[in-house]
């Protein structure tokens, strides 16, 4: 059987556990990371495994089956497409470029266009599942694109996601990431707001959630994000506010193309603006409670 020849190009945070688990699999895995040096040393670490450091997207691309990037945004992977070190340079036809920035649909179907010209699969395949999920192999992808290109590459895809599902065309991938993230900083700050009047009327948050997380008004956000790290003040720092930001912004555009009235979306969207601009971007996205709690003057902790 033909064992694909894999490229993973963008090493950050959830790229790089997700290039480790391909690394584990003779796939002749090449990494290429705009900070050169964090590609060679992961090539470095894992050679036993025969994985090589490619010193351009081009080099990287050139007669791999599947070419996965995994980026911040959307525009981090068009920009290394073009000129003799891009990606367009290197990309053979019948490969396949699985993009799992969590993108936007807009982007991703410009790229898929360009890529198709050249006979060059595409699929916007954003993650989710944070670093743990990551450094787990358990990630959910979800995946817009042709059926079957998704089935040519799903043994790929399977080295680091547990779920992975056909949301429908290109672009759809994006948009339900998208969503699903602004359903998050929903749930993040009504939670907050919430909180913050129970504390205010005298209530210990601790043991309002204890109530709230055996009860209708539970989400991740309150089983989870607010004991771990808002009660007990840790906020470590997992996943930027600036790309919590960016993909609410991204579900609100979503809306607004297909005309659906989306008043909290858009809301949500607007906050999170403000949030970003106020923690500057470094913080992380559970740190927008920290917002929350200077608008209302509460602190959320536990008593």
């Amino acid at each position: 059987m033909h064992m694909p020849i894999v490229a993973f190009l963008g090493l950050g945070a959830i790229g790089t556990p997700m290039a480790r688990h391909l690394a584990r699999v003779d796939w002749g895995l090449r990494v290429w990371n705009r900070t050169a040096v964090r590609a060679s040393e992961f090539a470095t670490k894992h050679a036993a495994h025969g994985v090589t450091h490619a010193t351009t997207p081009a080099a990287a691309a050139r007669g791999a089956d599947v070419v996965i990037t995994c980026f911040p945004v959307s525009s981090d992977v068009e920009s290394l497409l073009d000129g003799p070190d891009g990606v367009l340079a290197g990309l053979a036809r019948g490969a396949t470029l699985v993009d799992c920035t969590s993108g936007d649909p807009a982007t991703s179907k410009r790229i898929a266009a360009r890529l198709a010209e050249r006979g060059v699969g595409y699929l916007d395949a954003p993650v989710s599942g944070g670093v743990l999920g990551a450094e787990g192999g358990t990630l959910t992808v979800m995946v817009g694109g042709d059926s079957a290109t998704l089935e040519k590459v799903r043994p790929v895809l399977e080295a680091f996601g547990k779920k992975i599902v056909h949301c429908g065309a290109i672009g759809t991938g994006d948009a339900v990431k998208a969503v699903n993230n602004a359903l998050l900083a929903m749930h993040l700050w009504s939670t907050a707001e919430g909180l913050a009047t129970l504390t205010s009327a005298g209530v210990d948050p601790a043991v309002a959630l204890d109530v709230i997380n055996t009860s209708s008004g539970r989400s991740n956000a309150s089983m989870n994000l607010f004991p771990e790290r808002v009660l007990t003040r840790a906020f470590p720092r997992t996943f930027r506010l600036a790309l919590l930001d960016k993909d609410v912004g991204i579900a609100a555009q979503v809306a607004r193309e297909q005309r659906i009235p989306s008043p909290l979306i858009q809301l949500t969207a607007e906050l999170y603006q403000a949030a970003h601009r106020a923690l500057g971007e470094e913080a992380d996205h559970v740190e927008v409670v920290k917002w929350v709690e200077q608008l209302t003057g509460t602190v959320i902790e536990k008593r």
